[in-house]
């Protein structure tokens, strides 16, 4: 204490004097080092720029305001930032990437980059050589900041972060600078940060203050941004996604979010158990000495409340900050207790009641736990401080480390390249042989994009079993760094079911999203696992694979195979040349049922031009078939909510824009108004309950609206967004069915069908317990009524993704010939890949139905037929709902 008061000035020890004496509590944390030197030159501080201090009470930097404040340090830095814009969000916004490390290292960047790609994948490189990379390399480490936007903290904290980091004379900074390339996302999602920043300055002083978003924070997908790590959908994980998977791999990844307010102050790492196996085991130990040292800073800084080691399991679903440890990267996280956005929340003592796992109690002090938050106000600040700790101490660990770190770079990327070597499967082959060979090929797209190394063999080879895959087939080893995520992304997967996922009482305990991440099953494409290595003519596929469809007219125009989900988008391409169209309903002459037929009356450029834009061939027709129906553009309605948005609506929109559908959102208002048969001819529930559909629920409305379920708490949603259909709705929706619309409830939704439209289905899982049914993201194997228009181009059996998601009874009733059952859960054995308990409650059980009610029908789709864009697979089913179907689809012909 003695030298660190020699080194300030007076006026500063007299004023640190006065506040002890007054009574005034003082904290300092080390990232804020107050005694440290700061640079002469004329660096712009964020609290001079923005005019308050990051953090502060109802205060929040806006994007465009964030991106101008990193476009002024790159110019202040001397060197030490670049401000690299990578490209625009959805909506049009900068995406930025910032490169900050030593002037030094900023000139030799494209050669550490190099280094660091050679130590990520070593093969072919003699040892000696890689300990010469090693030694001219830095540890790379990546953050992103505020991926949720309603997560505020760390966007908030960044700009502290960078300004401490190019301003500090300290030789702490200095080695963090020589010594660690830091690449910075400032804000992953840059659309909503604009979009809360603007909600809450619109509000703050007024009674609405604080309340949450009543729109999704994204575009399209909203809270799912973290989910979008496997298929990088959205151009923002894209963006994220080659700077962690192929164009950088840093050693380290730290992804900063919020959790709820009543627990744990913050969570570093490690995680808790189960972890998942296939990693390598210095991803593990190193995420937990990255954790270990952040939690000893705060401690050191008295920011109290740090929880290691708990709620958050090291199996996750595969999102950025948990697929990453299968990339050879420490992938974290870190997860602040919420403030309401920026306004402080006062939490009593008595409140602290949140329970997580390894932390049932979070107002005593246990081993990963020793410093319990008292209570109080909760600030933005608060959540600022405690972050800046983390990042600053993980990237001084690096600094004091480098060797180590380096050297760990080639180590888990040659340990795993030699456990896939020895290991069982040795590699999985991928036929050229597929049900659909477009979603084949993006298959390959996805795994290419995470990195993953893909062979082809222009001859076709044999496996060891004899088994003979054709020309164009494909083969991925396991002898290589990511061989942990090819055997999750490729291969059968189960959950562990044990003392480490349930309690003591055998109730099951909930996986953190899904219990498996099986893409290839998703997508309907069979990758078969080998147990021997294969040699062969093999060659390397280096880019997407972009089919261009061909074209060859018959004597009775064209036909495109109905198998490929990609058909689809060429019908309503064609639509949109007002190309006539028909669909075939009985096999024969060389077409399937679920073709489309294309007029041969088609101006050739038009074909020739979807045919490339699709990739869908136009097959010769030879004849009209014998059974075939006309085709029109359906008008196609769905249901968009406020009360914080719908993902899964979110997802359907993305969809429905990529494969060409025409649709339009529809309000509350319209909905009431009644006579919805006017304007549409189908009508979409996306996955929702009952009770947001209609509005009949209290609790936090609009998305995060304090109130509703105490007649004294206000609501602080505003009444305009207190959004449901009502029983107006309800009427107006069971009105457009009955007069011969069709419904479609996807997921959650059809309970909506069942308890307000009163469909005679009965969801046979509902009010089991968890200990008598549970079934997290589990791919589970069905029979498919493929002659039935709504199952149209699938296969007789498949598999499809259950997510807590209903299974069906359809109730007898004198009007049975008017119901048709689309999809069966398998009799036995239903279980492909996840977690499957209580398999007898849903063995040989509806998954899909098509209800007839009065002139239409309700189409009842419980599982996830399109989750996350990810399930191509399945995407048939809705497809298929949204295409004219034959003249009689409604009932049964009566014997």
């Amino acid at each position: 204490m003695k030298r660190l008061v020699r080194q300030l000035p007076l006026a500063t020890v007299l004023l640190v004097l006065a506040l002890v004496a007054s009574g005034v509590a003082t904290r300092t944390t080390r990232a804020q080092a107050p005694g440290a030197a700061r640079a002469r030159s004329a660096v712009t501080s964020p609290e001079k720029f923005f005019g308050f201090q990051m953090g502060a009470d109802r205060k929040m930097a806006r994007w465009d305001k964030l991106v101008e404040y990193y476009q002024q340090l790159e110019k202040e830095s001397g060197g030490k930032l670049k401000f690299v814009n990578v490209g625009p969000t959805e909506m049009g916004n900068p995406f930025l990437l910032l490169i900050i490390t030593s002037p030094a290292n900023q000139k030799n960047i494209e050669q550490l980059r190099q280094n660091n790609l050679k130590l990520s994948d070593p093969r072919g490189i003699p040892e000696a050589e890689i300990k010469k990379i090693a030694a001219a390399s830095k540890p790379f480490v990546c953050m992103t900041m505020s991926m949720h936007a309603s997560e505020i903290g760390g966007t908030q904290m960044a700009p502290e972060l960078v300004y401490d980091l190019l301003t500090r004379q300290d030789s702490e900074t200095q080695r963090i600078l020589d010594s660690v390339v830091f690449l910075l996302v400032p804000c992953f999602n840059p659309d909503g940060e604009i979009m809360v920043t603007d909600w809450y300055n619109k509000y703050v002083g007024t009674e609405y203050e604080g309340s949450g978003l009543p729109w999704l924070y994204n575009k399209y997908i909203g809270h799912d941004n973290n989910r979008d790590a496997m298929t990088m959908n959205t151009k923002e994980s894209g963006y994220v996604g080659k700077v962690l998977f192929t164009e950088w791999r840093p050693t380290a990844y730290f992804d900063f979010h919020h959790m709820g307010s009543y627990g744990a102050r913050i969570f570093y790492p490690p995680y808790a158990e189960p972890v998942r196996p296939f990693a390598d085991p210095l991803v593990w130990r190193e995420e937990a000495w990255y954790g270990g040292e952040m939690a000893s800073k705060a401690e050191e800084a008295n920011l109290s409340g740090v929880m290691n080691d708990g709620q958050y399991s090291g199996w996750g679903h595969f999102g950025f900050h948990w697929i990453t440890p299968f990339h050879n990267i420490a992938g974290m996280l870190t997860e602040s207790a919420s403030a309401t956005l920026a306004t402080p929340l006062y939490i009593d003592p008595s409140q602290l009641t949140s329970g997580a796992r390894n932390l049932e109690r979070p107002r005593d002090p246990q081993m990963n736990f020793p410093d319990p938050w008292p209570g109080g106000w909760w600030r933005l600040r608060d959540i600022v401080e405690r972050q800046k700790v983390a990042g600053w101490a993980l990237l001084d660990l690096m600094a004091r480390n480098p060797e180590t770190i380096v050297w760990n770079t080639y180590l888990k990327a040659s340990r795993q390249t030699e456990r896939g070597a020895k290991g069982k499967p040795a590699a999985y082959a991928i036929s050229a042989t597929q049900h659909d060979p477009l979603t084949r090929n993006k298959l390959i797209t996805y795994l290419l994009n995470q990195g993953i190394e893909v062979m082809q063999s222009a001859k076709g080879f044999t496996a060891p079993d004899g088994m003979n895959y054709p020309p164009a087939s494909f083969y991925v080893t396991l002898a290589q760094p990511k061989m942990g995520l090819i055997r999750y992304l490729l291969g059968e997967t189960h959950y562990p079911d044990n003392e480490w996922t349930r309690h003591q009482d055998g109730t099951p305990i909930r996986p953190y999203d899904m219990s498996q991440d099986v893409l290839a099953d998703y997508m309907g494409i069979k990758a078969d696992p080998l147990d021997e290595a294969v040699t062969g003519d093999f060659v390397k596929v280096t880019a997407p694979i972009v089919a261009v469809g061909k074209v060859t007219k018959g004597p009775a125009g064209y036909v495109i195979d109905g198998r490929l989900n990609d058909a689809f988008k060429a019908m309503n391409l064609l639509f949109d040349k007002n190309v006539p169209l028909k669909r075939v309903d009985a096999a024969g002459d060389g077409v399937r049922p679920g073709d489309f037929i294309v007029s041969a009356s088609a101006p050739d450029t038009v074909v020739a031009e979807i045919a490339k834009t699709t990739g869908v061939d136009f097959n010769p027709l030879k004849a009209e078939p014998k059974q075939a129906h006309d085709l029109k553009r359906m008008r196609i309605g769905m249901y968009q909510r406020y009360r914080g948005g719908n993902i899964d609506e979110g997802w359907n929109r993305w969809l429905f824009e990529q494969w060409a559908f025409q649709f339009k959102d529809v309000y509350d208002a319209e909905i009431k108004k009644g006579n919805l048969n006017a304007n549409y001819d189908v009508f979409i529930f996306a996955d929702d309950s009952t009770s947001m559909i209609t509005g009949e629920t209290g609790g936090r409305g609009g998305g995060g609206g304090r109130g509703g379920r105490f007649e004294g708490v206000p609501d602080t949603t505003p009444p305009e967004y207190r959004s449901g259909i009502g029983n107006d709705g309800v009427a107006a929706i069971k009105d457009f069915v009955q007069k011969g619309g069709t419904l479609i409830t996807l997921g959650g939704a059809t309970d909506f069908a069942i308890a307000r439209l009163g469909v005679p289905v009965r969801n046979v899982v509902e009010g089991l317990s968890t200990k008598e049914f549970f079934c997290p993201g589990s791919t589970l194997r069905v029979k498919i009524d493929n002659t039935h228009p709504l199952a149209y181009g699938m296969p007789s059996e498949g598999l499809v993704l259950f997510h807590y998601s209903p299974a069906f009874d359809v109730v007898a009733t004198e009007f049975n010939n008017r119901n048709d059952i689309i999809v069966r859960y398998a009799d036995r054995n239903v279980e492909s890949s996840g977690w499957l308990s209580g398999e007898k409650y849903i063995a040989g059980k509806t998954a899909m139905a098509s209800i007839g009610f009065g002139q239409g029908k309700v189409v009842m789709i419980g599982f996830r037929t399109q989750n996350r864009a990810q399930t191509h697979g399945t995407y048939k089913f809705l497809f298929n709902a949204l295409v004219t179907p034959p003249a009689r689809t409604a009932g049964k012909v009566t014997n």
